[in-house]
């Protein structure tokens, strides 16, 4: 038995491992170039208002510079356009140096003096993402600190009005919350650029203040949606590197028709394509650039500040970040463009493809494609060219002369820059004014290139294919063989539109003929949001492409699309299976912050299992064995989902409404954008198909967790052992009621006082000293020699053994001999106190961050002030105070009362698995609520012991 179960959480500790290999470390390497400073960084602190410095002590303002322009910045006279750096969760304000430097490198190129100057916050690099207490007062001091940076321009003839912001990770939401502050002017900030931030929830909520910050910006943001429709957001995510804030979570809820709101993943950035990780995504060399670049196409050459404009912000924004078309923001398109090049640089097409290679030499060439005779057969008009440059190169003619072009429209705008080339396709049904296609073909500076153009049927490139289903474990393949003709093709891969969905995707490309061609790029684009990748091949070549998604479709109306940027002539063979291990690491990157949850539902049953046991033998059984009994999904699934489909029903959700009661938890597989717009989607049960999996592997970690614990409680007594008196009591480590009541009364003290968390700590250890106690006691009586036989007694042949078996069975010289029962019930006692002990540090690990951010601010102030664990967690300090003196003997005297906890404990954890998912804080109130029915269960049954 206990080898089946060592071997199932062997298993399950497998699964996990492989989930998070695959989330950590099977995706590429970080293909980021670094950015460097030529010169030492330098911070120069702005000083604040005396008022501002006495509130907020542990924060500062800097302004960034490097060698000379430091020099000049001195004296903090300022001349150039205000960026304002946010770091996040545990972030330095140095951090704001690659953008900064690379700021100062693009300045030097520029005429007229236009500049930034990049300031930076330091905010003493708190954990806010752990503990929302400290996010209102981060927002306040940021409007402090917008208003003491105008302040240094007051001087100029045209000062700014408003500070650009850079938020990287909780510094984004940061930004975005000042806007819900009562005494913020709107004006000051119209454009924020935000890096891996968490806009959708919080990645752990681990306490009420940080659920309740989000509430206050996602209404702010969407009740007041017109008044903020000129503030332009722009929210960029890292993609799958990122395993911290996964990409999802960067999505902006915002309406539709708002454009000026914008949601990008880094890997579809042109210029960029790569995946950063939480924190390379300030430094990415990639990135930094597309910023700098557009904040300079934003700044206005009259003012030398940022434009006021939202419309060219977003257009600026969209040349950068998503298609980069060879048109410059600004740029007019509706001017005619005329030709004066000679009759023999004309040459008409009368193929329905070109593939032409620039000579080395300069000259100037067009080539001509006839519409007239092309329309109703052909749809579309494609072209690329692996010359970068962003020129305009497709032009349609509206006036022809002899074999010339006399005026054309531009029709460049549709230009899209991919990795290995720059390619448009046009729409021919929407261009009747056109009489003939132009490709601008010259090279003026002789250098070599090629232009490859094909007129398209839609239907015919366009093919639909199933994927396989996500149990088929990669045993099912769907393939599908393209003889390429043509140089764009489309799979649109229906039924892909969840999360939790992993395919690997294999490409075999075949050519006859071996000449020079364009690599292919394969592309996957999702239509709901900017999260497309590229894979770029050689030809031939087999190219592995693993897909997932950052975000699902629940009403499964689209699918991703597999784009095939392919060689004309060749044979293409596309095969799609269903990669088990990345749907575990999809799993894992969705669902791994609730793990916790189900660890700790997993120890209460396991507790629920012990008591059971005494219950019926006397005695506990080991926590292995209890883990393995107490796993019974089927109790905790049923009731939720029962829950879930009463909650489907109006009136039962309006009584459940009208109560005041919680809604129940969802995993997050819906992003909370979807279960704003459709309430039900929240109540949809097909997640909870994920929850059994969930709950195997939340054993899987309480398991090994505690099994780690005992261990190391093992060998840490053997170093206590010297410091102590043996002893042979299973009293051993218990305190008198006057010490406990003082202990009690210390405990609240200190909590109130100081943090709740240290207090939780401090009591959670005098727990484990009595296990460590207990553990001592344990070695010494298996090692004694002179053990007398157990005595047989009424209540051992009633199935457990009570305080009278400890009585003398015999006697040497009038002493009596310890019997073998006293060894049997410290080992009773032990393993109660071990279940108890692994519960309390779980517990002590959910509040640990309020007590690290205490630590980390105890130079400026003693009280941890909001404290989310108090004043709630004093239930908990006086149970566990109380339960150090519990023993199975005390439980078993009063069966009623064990017999009411024995059903309220299935309830409890039926509750914690329906209500704390998306409130991870909750499970302390759960637990408390479990060991306040334990000490209960004492307390009824033993006043006096207490």
């Amino acid at each position: 038995m206990r080898l089946a179960v060592y071997a199932f959480y062997g298993f399950a500790l497998g699964l996990l491992l492989v989930g998070l290999r695959e989330l950590l470390f099977s995706f590429e390497e970080n293909r980021c170039s670094m950015t460097y400073m030529f010169e030492y960084p330098e911070y120069r602190r702005v000083p604040l208002p005396r008022r501002v410095a006495r509130q907020y002590p542990s924060y500062g303002l800097y302004l960034y510079g490097e060698g000379a322009y430091a020099q000049e910045t001195r004296g903090l006279k300022l001349t150039g356009a205000p960026v304002l750096f946010l770091p996040g969760n545990a972030g330095s304000y140095k951090q704001a140096r690659s953008l900064g430097s690379v700021a100062l490198r693009k300045a030097e190129n520029l005429e007229r003096g236009i500049h930034m100057n990049v300031f930076t916050i330091d905010f003493n690099e708190e954990l806010v993402a752990l503990y929302g207490g400290s996010l209102r007062r981060q927002t306040q001091f940021l409007h402090e600190s917008i208003k003491a940076i105008l302040r240094l321009y007051k001087d100029r003839p045209d000062p700014p009005t408003g500070v650009v912001l850079v938020g990287h990770s909780m510094g984004g939401v940061v930004a975005r919350a000042l806007f819900t502050l009562a005494r913020f002017n709107p004006r000051l900030v119209s454009l924020i650029i935000t890096q891996a931030s968490p806009h959708q929830e919080p990645v752990l909520s681990v306490d009420t203040y940080i659920l309740e910050f989000y509430s206050t910006v996602r209404n702010r943001w969407a009740t007041n949606a017109e008044d903020l429709r000129n503030i332009t957001v722009l929210s960029v995510g890292g993609g799958y590197l990122d395993f911290q804030v996964r990409s999802g979570l960067t999505a902006l809820s915002c309406p539709i028709d708002d454009f000026n709101k914008m949601s990008v993943v880094v890997t579809a950035v042109p210029r960029t394509w790569v995946s950063t990780d939480h924190i390379s995504i300030v430094w990415c060399k990639e990135l930094v650039l597309a910023t700098v670049r557009a904040f300079f196409d934003l700044i206005e050459p009259e003012t030398g500040q940022f434009t006021e404009s939202p419309e060219k912000r977003m257009s600026v924004l969209n040349y950068h970040f998503f298609r980069h078309p060879v048109l410059q923001p600004g740029e007019a398109q509706e001017d005619p463009v005329t030709f004066s090049a000679p009759p023999e640089a004309w040459k008409e097409v009368n193929t329905l493809r070109l593939f032409y290679t620039a000579p080395k030499e300069a000259q100037v060439k067009y080539f001509l494609f006839a519409l007239s005779s092309r329309r109703k057969a052909y749809s579309h008009f494609h072209c690329r060219s692996n010359n970068m440059e962003m020129t305009s190169w497709l032009y349609g003619c509206t006036q022809m002369s002899g074999s010339m072009c006399v005026q054309a429209i531009d029709l460049s705008s549709e230009t899209e820059l991919l990795p290995a080339y720059k390619a448009v396709t046009v729409k021919i049904s929407e261009l009747l004014s056109v009489s003939h296609l132009i490709i601008d073909a010259s090279n003026p500076s002789g250098g070599q290139f090629l232009v490859e153009c094909e007129l398209q049927r839609e239907q015919s490139l366009t093919v639909s294919v199933q994927v396989p289903h996500t149990l088929s474990f990669g045993l099912t393949v769907s393939d599908l063989s393209i003889n390429s003709s043509g140089l764009l093709h489309t799979l649109l891969l229906q039924d892909f539109h969840q999360v939790y969905q992993a395919f690997r995707i294999t490409v075999m490309s075949h050519c006859k003929t071996t000449k020079d061609r364009l690599p292919s790029v394969y592309r996957v684009r999702v239509p709901w949001f900017q999260e497309d990748s590229f894979a770029m091949a050689s030809i031939p070549s087999v190219s592995e492409i693993y897909s997932m998604l950052h975000t699902s479709r629940p009403d499964n109306t689209s699918s991703a699309l597999l784009q095939l940027h392919t060689a004309p002539n060749c044979q293409y063979k596309v095969s799609i299976r269903t990669s088990f291990p990345k749907v575990l690491g999809q799993i894992l990157r969705f669902c791994g912050p609730v793990l916790p949850v189900y660890s700790a539902v997993v120890l209460l049953l396991m507790i629920r299992a012990q008591l059971s046991s005494i219950k019926r033998l006397g005695h506990p059984v080991g926590m292995q064995e209890a883990m393995s009994k107490s796993l019974q999904v089927h109790k905790l699934e049923l009731p939720v989902l029962l829950l879930l489909l009463l909650l489907r029903q109006s009136w039962f959700h309006d009584v459940w409404s009208s109560l005041g009661l919680p809604g129940v938890d969802t995993l997050p597989l819906i992003s909370v954008e979807n279960t704003s717009q459709d309430p039900k989607a929240s109540m949809q049960e097909w997640p909870r198909l994920v929850s059994p999996l969930l709950c195997v592997l939340g054993a899987a970690i309480a398991f090994w967790g505690s099994t780690v614990l005992r261990v190391s409680v093992y060998f840490l007594s053997f170093f206590l052992a010297p410091l102590h008196r043996p002893s042979v009591s299973r009293d051993c480590g218990t305190l008198r009621l006057h010490t406990q009541i003082l202990l009690m009364v210390s405990l609240s003290v200190l909590g109130g006082a100081t943090c709740g968390a240290l207090a939780l700590m401090v009591s959670t250890l005098l727990h484990l000293y009595r296990v460590l106690k207990l553990q001592m006691t344990e070695r010494s009586l298996s090692h004694m020699l002179n053990l007398a036989p157990q005595k047989v007694s009424q209540n051992t042949e009633n199935g457990f053994h009570g305080s009278d078996s400890h009585s003398k069975s015999k006697e040497c010289n009038g002493s009596p001999l310890l019997s073998e029962s006293v060894l049997h019930d410290v080992r009773d006692d032990l393993e109660l106190h071990f279940s108890l002990s692994t519960m309390l540090t779980l517990t002590m690990m959910f509040n640990a961050p309020s007590l690290i951010h205490w630590k980390n601010n105890l130079r400026y102030w003693v009280h941890l002030d909001p404290d989310p664990c108090w004043p709630h967690i004093v239930p908990l300090l006086i149970s566990s105070v109380l339960l150090i003196n519990c023993n199975t003997n005390t439980l078993l005297r009063s069966k009623r009362m064990l017999n009411l906890m024995l059903h309220l404990l299935l309830p409890l954890c039926v509750g914690m698995l329906a209500f704390c998912p998306l409130h991870i804080y909750r499970v302390t109130y759960f637990l408390s609520a479990a060991l306040t029915l334990l000490v209960c269960s004492c307390f009824f049954s033993s006043p006096n012991k207490l």
